[in-house]
């Protein structure tokens, strides 16, 4: 069962994928949009909250290193 921080980490990360899913759809931009779907399933599969946090920050950064 996950701690109350991994599952707190998880949900901002599922608003945050949410986010850019949108607003990657919206402006046809296929980074965005590839990163909020990993956003909203990675936390499936780290059970440690240090890899939880860098895969989220770094999938969080994706978009703004990415340009296409």
């Amino acid at each position: 069962m996950p701690s109350a921080s991994a599952l707190l980490i998880g949900m901002v990360a599922g608003v945050f994928g949410v986010g850019y899913f949108m607003y990657g759809k919206r402006q046809a931009k296929f980074a965005p949009m590839i990163s909020g779907v990993l956003l909203c399933v990675y936390p499936y599969f780290f059970d440690n909250l240090l890899w939880l946090s860098l895969a989220g920050i770094a999938l969080l950064a994706v978009p703004f290193v990415v340009d296409y």
